[in-house]
């Protein structure tokens, strides 16, 4: 009886229900895919840049939404172009001004915010502007399904060709910059992936929510190792579950599937910050002191 419940609770939705299917399709490949990401992110301590780089693709979505309406490729193209411009711009703004690049990056996504909200507001409804905002994963169709695929492939390979660098960067920037002249190439071919990998997102968890199964299973992993490789393994398996959790909880409870699995990875995150060996409650037990025989 027991197992009955249990499959009819955690796998029959996964089983029955081609939609339920593509979208943990969809959100298994975005969590290999992005997870990594996310570590290095915060490894880099850029975490809030990814969700301003988030807010930044809107514009070339609305735009390619009012052209061709709710159309994966338009949408996902148009969003790279403003994405890929706000990494550059405010990249240079740091390098040839005084201005940090966190300040520069938070100008620049507020400006694209701002014309991407008013841009699907000129002629889509409220639902519209929600689509965009939140996404639907529930509404993955093949088209989705081939650009994550897609996102995947590019990520894992730029990660096999830039793997030690980017480890490198990460622990001492100045060395690598010393040593080598793949500092800014690193830089900015790992702010290509954050771009990429955001605009695979934004169709199954919207502009506003892409970035939360970019950072929180990463965020959620510091808390349990400090190995770099270990680390992303962990992400990416806290991504899956939440993916998979997530959409069981709006399938179930009628939930909005996007903030669901966002929601889940933020419990991972919470109980990570609680209960991991770094986080609050371990480090600070009493430990017992082995006496010498």
């Amino acid at each position: 009886m027991a197992g009955r419940v249990m499959w009819e609770l955690l796998v029959a939705p996964f089983t029955e229900f081609a939609f339920m299917q593509r979208a943990l399709a969809g959100a298994l490949m975005l969590s290999l895919s992005a997870c990594p990401v996310g570590v290095f992110l915060m490894l880099r301590r850029m975490s809030l840049t990814g969700d301003a780089m988030a807010h930044a693709i809107l514009p070339g979505a609305a735009a390619g939404f009012l052209i061709y309406g709710l159309e994966i490729w338009p949408m996902t193209l148009g969003g790279l172009v403003p994405g890929a411009a706000v990494a550059v711009g405010a990249g240079a703004v740091a390098r040839l001004t005084v201005q940090h690049e966190d300040a520069s990056m938070a100008a620049f996504y507020l400006i694209s915010l701002s014309v991407g909200v008013v841009m699907v507001s000129l002629r889509g409804s409220s639902v519209d502007l929600m689509h965009v905002l939140f996404g639907t994963v529930l509404a993955l169709d093949d088209a989705a399904i081939v650009l994550i695929a897609l996102v995947l492939v590019v990520t894992t390979l730029a990660f096999g060709l830039l793997w030690r660098a980017l480890v490198a960067e990460c622990l001492d920037p100045l060395f690598l910059r010393s040593v080598s002249g793949m500092g800014t190439v690193v830089h900015f071919g790992f702010l290509a992936l954050v771009v990429l990998n955001l605009v695979a997102g934004f169709q199954a968890l919207g502009t506003l929510l892409a970035v939360g199964l970019m950072i929180l299973p990463a965020a959620a992993a510091r808390f349990w190792t400090q190995s770099v490789l270990a680390m992303v393994a962990l992400a990416v398996a806290i991504g899956a579950v939440a993916s998979a959790s997530g959409l069981l909880l709006s399938y179930h409870l009628s939930l909005p599937s996007g903030p669901s699995i966002t929601l889940s990875a933020g419990a991972a995150y919470l109980a990570s910050v609680v209960a991991g060996p770094r986080g609050l409650v371990v480090p600070r037990l009493p430990r017992r002191r082995h006496r010498a025989a």
